[in-house]
């Protein structure tokens, strides 16, 4: 086990889940479908058509699942509210059953000992909204910023730690660009207005959170990659600006007040839809960062391709995960630092960092997944060189609590530190997580002793 020494005493453990990967029930209780309802079963958009209607039917195990976290030992929580359950239109009434159930969560939560993190949107769109035009159009920020509200309102007694958005970047690009995400559309103009919507709608959130619960910690989640040119060529060097631009500037730059980087909107060529005001909006103060990391890239120019006219490339004889994706811990501490020094974060959580492998349930029903486990030390030692050269590192979420619907991947994908049997429902821990139970007593151990 390596040593996280340099780890703040009060650093928070923690596991991350999104709703719509692990609640299931998506017909219960007053709920409506998201975007990704209807996605899923769209023929041909999921690997074996799988889709989220039951996933690991987090909505009726809630207690036995808060009893996973108390055995792995974690003291913080990440999950996101489904914005169809809490207002299944998107706007207009209120489903109170659907606020009951994150009220009995967050109870439960907190009874454990556990701090809940939430996050009001993981992707999961109203579909009512989307049938208005979804994030294209600036109507949905609006409502969000109701949403966050009314979730506020009914929460924020128990719930300080907020998070707006998760990862606007798969929103826009992957799910308006190249379409392979919710809602599948392949269009440049409305990737960038969806962009912009996004950010103003965490803006506007940001002051609804803090209107109804003044001791609000509120944050923003980022999934961001070291960018790195695949040679010393001219072209390859620009292509990894562009590739930073695309990935990273023009998810942080705006909320920081430096309003949108000007060489990619030269690139996008998009005129983006601001009102006056909206950018100071967009930068409002935050209190905490979230970093979700998986990968670097390493870019080759592609003027044949689509913006930012940068192709990814392979990494020779690197160890790679199930999903395809570079094991490179070092990235992380490179964001980390990164955050602290370019954009002087004050705070900052890895708010999701794990891995897929292909899990093997063993005769005795155990699950021996040595990768992750070194994943799991390998990450949380580059977390521990970046807290050493001055990143202000407050706590780490492993993604993921359990295995779940991994989105276009379906359920082959897996990137839990408890397995999942999607036929049974049954739970069973994996190495990893006792591995991750270790790490955290030893942490608690080192804490105790330090006070």
């Amino acid at each position: 086990m390596n040593d996280l020494n340099a780890l703040p005493h009060d650093f928070a453990w923690g596991v991350a889940t999104a709703a719509y990967q692990i609640e299931g029930a998506v017909a219960e209780d007053g709920r409506a479908p998201s975007i990704w309802d209807t996605f899923s079963h769209t023929p041909g958009t999921i690997d074996n058509n799988d889709n989220g209607d039951v996933a690991c039917d987090h909505y009726h195990r809630v207690p036995e699942d808060i009893g996973l976290m108390k055995r792995l030992g974690v003291d913080a929580y990440r999950f996101s509210l489904a914005w169809p359950r809490v207002i299944p239109g998107g706007d207009g009434p209120v489903n109170k059953a659907g606020l009951d159930f994150y009220d009995r969560l967050v109870d439960g939560l907190l009874d454990a000992g556990i701090t809940p993190f939430a996050t009001l949107y993981h992707w999961d769109l109203p579909q009512a909204l989307q049938d208005r035009g979804g994030w294209p159009v600036r109507d949905t920020a609006e409502h969000f910023a109701r949403y966050a509200s009314v979730v506020a309102e009914r929460l924020g007694d128990r719930v300080k730690d907020w998070a707006t958005l998760n990862e606007p970047l798969c929103s826009s690009w992957i799910g308006h660009l190249e379409g392979t995400m919710a809602p599948g559309i392949t269009d440049l103009t409305a990737a960038v207005r969806t962009s912009f919507h996004l950010h103003l709608g965490h803006g506007l959130a940001v002051q609804a959170l803090r209107a109804a619960s003044s001791d609000a910690r509120v944050g923003i989640v980022n999934n961001l990659s070291p960018i790195e040119p695949a040679s010393d060529s001219e072209a390859d060097r620009a292509a990894a600006v562009r590739a930073d631009g695309h990935t990273n500037r023009w998810w942080l730059d705006p909320i920081h007040g430096r309003g949108y980087p000007q060489d990619m909107l030269d690139l996008y060529g998009v005129e983006l839809p601001a009102r006056p005001g909206d950018l100071e909006t967009i930068a409002a103060p935050l209190d905490w960062l979230g970093l979700n990391y998986y990968f670097r890239q390493i870019v080759r120019d592609d003027p044949t391709g689509a913006a930012p006219f940068a192709r990814q490339i392979d990494v020779p004889d690197a160890r790679h995960t199930h999903m395809g994706w570079e094991v490179h811990a070092d990235g992380l501490e490179q964001l980390l630092l990164r955050l602290t020094e370019e954009y002087g974060a004050r705070r900052v959580y890895v708010t999701e960092n794990g891995a897929a492998f292909p899990d093997t349930v063993a005769a005795d029903g155990t699950v021996d997944d040595p990768e992750r486990a070194r994943y799991l030390d390998e990450h949380l030692a580059a977390c521990a060189r970046a807290v050493a050269k001055g990143a202000p590192l407050a706590g780490y979420f492993a993604w993921s609590l359990m295995d779940n619907f991994e989105w276009a991947y379906g359920y082959d994908k897996r990137f839990g530190l408890v397995h999942v049997d999607y036929e049974t429902q049954r739970r069973t821990i994996k190495g990893s997580g006792h591995h991750y139970a270790d790490i955290i007593r030893a942490a608690n151990a080192r804490g105790r002793k330090a006070a």
